[in-house]
This record gives structure tokens, C-alpha cells and sequence, in this order.
């Protein structure tokens, strides 16, 4: 997976959607991460050099020192709408294996210059696509009865027709508002 973009959340104040691309595929799949995060993942990306280290900046050089690589982050679960990741390091011959957030891994692996894996039960269930001509994205995921009993669907999208919704989703998909999207899918999909 590589870094597409961050882009500011319009339904949730102070946070942020982080877009992971497919290397060698059309699938993008958004994460939604604190304002903090997006701004320690946006420094290295937009390569600004902050007076001071940030956190992930110390590990990066603590790590350095005493010979430990990142080699790996991997986004390794989804549940109930929640990422989970882990970081893989190496020290020599010894690989240890961590719990992390999926925001602080991806701005661990931006300066580790590491690898960004995923599962495809995780794509599956919470990718989307982009369209043929490449300027927006379609929802490719059927989700499964757990996870499609969210809140979307008490929220004022239920509502709404389908077609209402297919038009509010071709919108948001135009601006690539990932997050929105997202909502409208989860709803469409509780639907079928």
C-alpha cells in the first residue's frame, strides 16, 4: 500500500482521512485518524522540517541507534470499524512483532521508509475502488451483517431513498470525500 492522501474530515471536527492506495492494484482504503497523527504524517510527506523532533522522529533515532529496523507495517485487522495495525522489526536475526495504531505505524514506516501491507478481508470490507476513467471511486465491498450494523444506519441517511443516496454517493465521490462515502455505502449495503 502507498500513502494517497490526507483529507480533512467534514463529519468528524479535528480529524482526518488518511488514503491508502493499492501498489499495484485500484483499491483505496481510508482511515480515519486524529489531527495530531495527520499532521506528524503530513511534515514528512510534504518534507517540512520541524524545529524540534516529533515523537515518531525521536523513535526513528533511538531505533537507529540501537540497531532496530522497522522492515514491515501491516494494517492487520478491522473490526466494528476500527483499524488495528502492527510494526515489524528487525534486529539482526531477531524479528519482534508490535501493537500499534494504524496512524502512528504509517508515520513510523514514512520514516522508516518501510513497506505498507494489508489483508484482503480488510480491502474487502473496507476499500473502494476507483472508477474506470480514474477520477472517483465506487464502493466494491458487500459488508458482512457485523459490520454493516452501524450508526449510519439510524443517522439521517436511512431516510433517504436509494436513489437519493446513489446521487448523494456520486457526489462525494466527485469531491473524494472518502469518509462520506463510506457512510452512504455502509448504508446502501444494509439495504440489500
Amino acid at each position: 500500500m502507498g500513502i494517497y492522501g490526507l483529507q480533512y474530515s467534514q463529519t468528524q471536527t479535528g480529524a482526518y482521512a488518511l488514503i491508502l492506495e493499492e501498489a499495484e492494484g485500484s483499491r483505496r482504503l481510508p482511515i480515519i485518524i486524529g489531527s495530531a497523527e495527520a499532521q506528524a504524517i503530513a511534515i514528512i510527506l510534504e518534507d517540512m522540517k520541524p524545529t524540534r523532533p516529533l515523537t515518531h522522529d525521536i523513535f526513528h533515532s533511538v531505533a537507529e541507534h540501537f540497531g532496530l529496523d522497522l522492515t514491515e507495517v501491516v494494517v492487520n485487522d478491522f473490526k466494528d470499524g476500527v483499524f488495528y495495525a502492527k510494526l515489524v522489526f528487525a534486529n539482526g536475526s531477531d524479528v519482534l512483532e508490535t501493537d500499534c495504531r494504524p496512524s502512528d505505524a504509517i508515520s513510523l514506516a514514512i520514516r522508516f521508509n518501510c513497506p505498507i501491507f494489508t489483508h484482503e478481508f480488510i480491502l474487502s470490507a473496507a476499500a473502494f475502488e476507483k472508477d474506470g476513467n480514474g477520477s472517483g471511486i465506487r464502493p466494491i465491498a458487500n459488508l458482512t451483517a457485523e459490520s454493516s450494523a452501524s450508526p449510519v444506519a439510524n443517522s439521517l441517511y436511512s431516510a433517504m431513498t436509494p436513489e437519493e443516496l446513489r446521487e448523494l454517493l456520486n457526489d462525494a465521490i466527485a469531491n473524494e470525500d472518502y469518509e462520506l462515502a463510506s457512510k452512504i455505502r455502509d448504508e446502501l449495503n444494509r439495504r440489500d
